[in-house]
């Protein structure tokens, strides 16, 4: 059977690309999850306030503090020669290119337009087949119109597109008034895919220390289906590829997406939950279903059962929240 489909213009063997985790920060584990079927493999985001914040400190330390001896002076490294966190990355992006077969996708996670810019030339430079944008951005100023807040995520993809030649991948949030329109607009100014949907992590109140503190909770298979229900609406009215990013953990999940019309399907937490390895497992999962199913290629089946193509395309539409509710029976929840 045929699973090659396209990724931002490139051609992969298969829909199940690892989405970026703390796994390709290890060789081993990048070459595990080769083995097990990895078509491409997205990095970790390489955060510009975490540049930001250590050029800072570098400097500081650097040109700012007295040590008493002017001789020592001398023993003070140049500003620019200490190793950085983009040299660090950088260095990773060329090992994995250099250990990998598969396509390495660079992740950045910008704050400001000369660092998207900067960074994302930089990534280029280094080898990476393509570059996601993580923008993770909570629009927190009530004088802040939804419209600035789309206009920032499109200006920033169309001037990048004309810095860097890149296939330019956006990780989107399902935060906008208009999923599809937003798409859209990101297609017209350049990018190549989407990755629907990012999952901005929610902090927590500890009420010991009464301080705000991190939350981290990994994925389940329910959060599929509300990048399902956009792709399948979206599927047929964009050119550019559809990545599904929340909650695939097994080959139902991943069929699901695929069906809905999803170029791609991919796998984080699942993952982190089970080692790299367990790509393999999903992966046979959609081989036995399509040997048994009407469909010889992944083509086929893509989209399939997306709104241009379902018996009832208003299932993914307001309708279908009537029916959810019918469906309702207090005796089940409530043991009567």
């Amino acid at each position: 059977m045929d699973l090659t489909t396209n990724y931002l213009g490139l051609q992969l063997k298969n829909p199940l690309v690892p989405s970026a985790s703390p796994l390709a920060h290890s060789l081993d584990a990048a070459r595990r999850l080769e083995d097990a079927g990895a078509s491409a493999l997205v990095m970790y985001s390489l955060f510009e306030e975490s540049l930001r914040g250590e050029e800072r400190t570098a400097g500081d330390f650097l040109e700012d503090q007295s040590i008493g001896h002017a001789e020592a002076t001398s023993f003070i490294p140049v500003h620019g020669e200490l190793p950085s966190a983009l040299d660090g990355y950088l260095e990773q992006l060329q090992r994995l290119k250099g250990a990998l077969e598969i396509p390495v996708v660079a992740s950045l996670n910008g704050i400001s337009r000369s660092g998207w810019l900067e960074y994302g030339r930089e990534l280029e430079r280094a080898g990476a087949d393509a570059l996601e944008l993580n923008v993770y951005y909570v629009a927190a100023d009530p004088g802040l119109r939804g419209s600035d807040v789309e206009q920032r995520y499109i200006d920033l993809v169309r001037e990048l597109r004309t810095h860097v030649g890149l296939p330019i991948n956006v990780k989107l949030s399902p935060q906008f008034s208009s999923v599809s329109h937003m798409v859209r607009q990101l297609e017209k100014a350049g990018a190549d895919g989407v990755a629907l949907f990012n999952r901005f992590y929610q902090p927590d109140i500890d009420l010991d220390s009464l301080k705000v503190a991190p939350h981290l909770q990994l994925s389940s298979s329910v959060e599929t289906l509300l990048p399902m229900r956009w792709i399948a609406l979206l599927f047929g009215r964009v050119d550019l590829t559809l990545g599904h990013t929340s909650g695939i953990h097994t080959a139902e999940d991943a069929l699901k997406a695929l069906l809905a019309g999803a170029d791609t399907v991919h796998l984080c937490s699942a993952l982190l939950q089970h080692g790299p390895d367990y790509l393999g497992e999903v992966l046979s999962g959609i081989e036995r279903w399509l040997e048994e199913s009407p469909y010889e290629t992944v083509d086929q089946m893509r989209g399939s059962l997306s709104a241009p193509h379902a018996t009832d395309p208003a299932a993914y539409a307001r309708a279908n929240y009537v029916d959810t509710l019918s469906t309702y029976n207090q005796d089940v929840f409530w043991g009567g």
